[in-house]
């Protein structure tokens, strides 16, 4: 018993119970943001009756998400290997992990201020010049809004990076309660800043699309000074120092070996939005709004999974290092039960209610009747396969074979759903709603992958472990 005080409780608590207590309140945060993401697009919905904002925003999503790719990828590096160095108990080695991570997190933010000053123009107009049913000079419009969003987030986004790197350092430790609290502070008030900046509440001027730009900055703000001072204060199993911050070649190698491959797997994700986005925006420029708002629409069903998936990472990888085998198989079919379990739910709710989440964002009804609830309901047909897939990114990066993620992800997105896409919209005699389709058909490409991969490291790894535990 005095072994089990010492040690962290991912080696000892019961597998149900630390998945629970380390997954909900990843899960609750994220079912925060995944609000703060809806709440936001519904108040730049009632901006203008034209919606040229929220296509504006809709299209900032896949550069915005490359931020965020960078971000969480460098996360799920530092997060495996803090809690694996924990777990073999070398708590130096964690700590000059961690101090690398705040390194890479100031680097990052570096490079997309720049990106954010200078390329925030051309990628709109790339973008927005492929909008079929829009006028020119609606066109500018929506250019001059982008930029103006975009440009913001990303010259505002240390708060982003330095927030996302102290929520995988307490997260790698196993006190997701903390990393909770970091997120959703920030998501709470983005969400109140929101209405006051956009429509000018309190006296405040109007600012529009900047408005929701500004409350996503200062929220990210908020969040990282709240993880900041949490570190500091709770999280003992950490205690980097300046010295631990010095550039160090070797460990930034360890955490891009894990984190490169999430990068450029969420990074290709973006490229797919984007050019799905393209595909479909030349056959009809509603299109791109109801694909927008599907994506804030699924993050509801989505964010919970990765919520465990978050939280296996961790376990998985402590157990590992620590060498107790059935803790890591438990683990594993415990977050394939949930995220399954959760995915159909999602299911259903897309099949039975596409309207009603539609109307909340002041969609015509006509389109709502005509793009929207084929897209819900079509799209959400991969809901049943995707669970599984998730799970299985978790146990890849775990592992240390982040690449198995990324294959999965080129195959699922680039070698089968835009090629699927772009011959369905060929095929579809300006029907988008064929279009969709390419989803479930993506999808089931990734569950065979997934199973391939997932096989070879149970024979290579999970098989080999000889465990600790009776």
């Amino acid at each position: 018993m005095s072994t089990n005080v010492k040690e962290n409780k991912m080696g000892y608590m019961p597998e149900n119970k630390l998945l629970l207590s380390m997954s909900i309140p990843m899960m609750l945060s994220m079912l925060i943001q995944a609000l703060y993401n809806i709440i936001d697009g519904l108040f730049v919905a009632g901006i203008s009756t034209e919606q040229f904002e929220l296509t504006a925003v809709n299209l900032a999503f896949p550069a915005q998400n490359l931020m965020i790719a960078v971000s969480v990828g460098i996360g799920v590096g530092l997060n495996a290997l803090i809690s694996r160095n924990l777990g073999i108990g070398n708590r130096k080695k964690a700590n000059k992990i961690a101090g690398q991570g705040l390194f890479l997190a100031l680097l990052s933010y570096i490079l997309f201020a720049v990106i954010g000053t200078l390329l925030a123009r051309p990628y709109f107009e790339l973008m927005a010049n492929d909008l079929n049913d829009v006028t020119a000079e609606d066109k500018i419009k929506i250019i001059d809004f982008g930029v103006t969003y975009l440009s913001i987030c990303f010259i505002g986004s240390f708060g982003l990076f330095c927030q996302v790197a102290h929520e995988k350092f307490m997260q790698s430790t196993g006190k997701t309660i903390l990393s909770m609290t970091t997120q959703m502070v920030g998501a709470i008030v983005n969400i109140i800043l929101d209405p006051i900046l956009i429509q000018g509440w309190f006296g405040i001027p109007s600012m529009g699309i900047a408005g929701a730009a500004l409350a996503t900055v200062i929220g990210q703000i908020i969040s990282a000074i709240v993880g900041i001072i949490l570190q500091q204060k709770k999280n003992k199993e950490l205690n980097f120092t300046f010295e631990d911050v010095k550039p160090d070649r070797k460990i930034i190698g360890e955490i891009f070996n894990i984190g490169l491959p999430s990068i450029l797997m969420n990074s290709i994700g973006s490229f797919m939005t984007a050019a799905f986005n393209t595909i479909i925006g030349g056959i009809s420029g509603p299109a791109v709004n109801v694909f927008g708002i599907y994506f804030k629409l699924q993050s509801f069903v989505f964010m919970p999974v990765f919520g465990f998936n978050n939280g296996m990472i961790s376990i998985i990888s402590y157990n590992y290092g620590a060498r107790k085998k059935k803790r890591v198989l438990r683990t594993i079919k415990l977050g394939l039960i949930y995220a399954v379990s959760m995915m159909l739910l999602g299911f259903v709710l897309f099949q039975v209610f596409p309207e009603t989440f539609l109307a909340m964002f002041n969609i015509d009804q006509g389109i709502i009747d005509s793009i929207g609830i084929p897209a819900l309901q079509t799209i959400s047909i991969s809901f049943i396969f995707a669970g599984f897939s998730i799970i299985c990114s978790a146990v890849f990066q775990a592992f240390g074979f982040s690449l198995f993620s990324m294959f999965v992800s080129i195959g699922r997105q680039l070698v089968t759903l835009l090629p699927a896409a772009y011959f369905l919209a060929l095929t579809c005699n300006g029907n988008v709603n064929n279009v969709w389709w390419a989803f479930p058909i993506a999808e089931v490409v990734c569950v065979i992958l997934s199973l391939v991969f997932y096989w070879y490291i149970y024979k290579k790894k999970i098989s080999t472990i000889q465990d600790n535990i009776s």
